[in-house]
């Protein structure tokens, strides 16, 4: 664990002491699970049940939050079994899928999703087409639902195809009244309206949050760190968390405390964990 300032460790200190008040966000993909080169095989990190388990004792609630749709989630994550683990411990497990726009918890064991939006099928039937144009005809496309995914990972060079792919998939979603979310050599094309700065001022206000963190990896995270940073200048305790890679920095600027991937984020989760226990003893 690596505070980015001495305000780091001051704001680490004020959030163990609000802990049981303070509400957990983590995102899934470099965070709870590794990134690999199929979307598919993202299992979470093996220690993470118990982890999460052990934290949902000593804070408010915690919730996953990612781009992913909600049941793939649950199932890469082991996340049902994880909530009867919280359920048994009194606490609540929060999952929100594709942005926020699916929502699952461990007491309302039920996925609550919208319709796909309108002039989604029609892009997506599009894409073959434009990827061809751009030399990008091999990016893998995951349709997910509510969103279509294109991600550049496997390309001969995949950072070149996320620059020139970004733009182009900008203009034509706009036609379709449609908004682009980029990540790690994936680029999101999703309904308007949603993003995970709505979910964290969702909770903070449902649950009454009395402190907030989140943890997060890439260019999605972003609405949820500033949603933290703007409850951070009403007066609560929060603290920003960047599970760092070589391949996206987006967060750094924005963050707390930065850790190395799903390892560090385990870590420090059993460090809040242990802090937390040993104040209220």
């Amino acid at each position: 664990m690596e505070f980015t300032s001495a305000d780091g460790e001051r704001k680490y200190a004020a959030l163990v002491r609000a802990a049981v008040e303070t509400v957990v966000g983590l995102d899934f993909d470099g965070t709870l699970a590794p990134i690999v080169e199929d979307p598919a095989e993202a299992h979470i990190h093996p220690d993470a049940g118990a982890v999460l388990s052990a934290l949902a004792e000593q804070v408010r609630a915690v919730a996953v939050v990612t781009g992913r749709p909600a049941r793939q989630a649950l199932d890469l994550g082991g996340l049902e079994q994880v909530g009867n683990a919280i359920g048994d411990a009194g606490k609540e497990l929060y999952l929100f899928g594709q942005y926020g726009n699916e929502r699952w918890t461990s007491t309302n064991r039920r996925i609550v999703s919208p319709r796909p939006p309108a002039g989604l099928a029609s892009f997506t039937a599009e894409l073959p087409r434009l990827l061809r144009r751009h030399d990008a005809a091999d990016a893998h496309v995951e349709e997910k639902g509510l969103a279509v995914a294109v991600h550049t990972r496997r390309l001969p060079e995949p950072d070149r195809a996320f620059e020139e792919l970004l733009p182009v998939l900008e203009e034509r979603a706009a036609r379709y009244d449609l908004v682009v979310e980029p990540g790690r050599r994936v680029i999101e094309v999703r309904s308007p309206g949603m993003d995970k700065g709505v979910v964290v001022r969702t909770l903070a206000g449902e649950l009454e949050a009395g402190g907030f963190a989140f943890v997060g990896d890439d260019l999605g995270d972003v609405g949820a760190f500033e949603a933290v940073a703007a409850l951070s200048a009403d007066g609560l305790p929060t603290l920003l968390v960047c599970s760092a890679s070589e391949e996206e920095s987006a967060l750094l600027e924005l963050a707390d405390l930065l850790v190395d991937g799903p390892d560090g984020v385990m870590d420090l989760l059993r460090q809040l964990t242990s802090d937390a226990a040993s104040l209220r003893a």
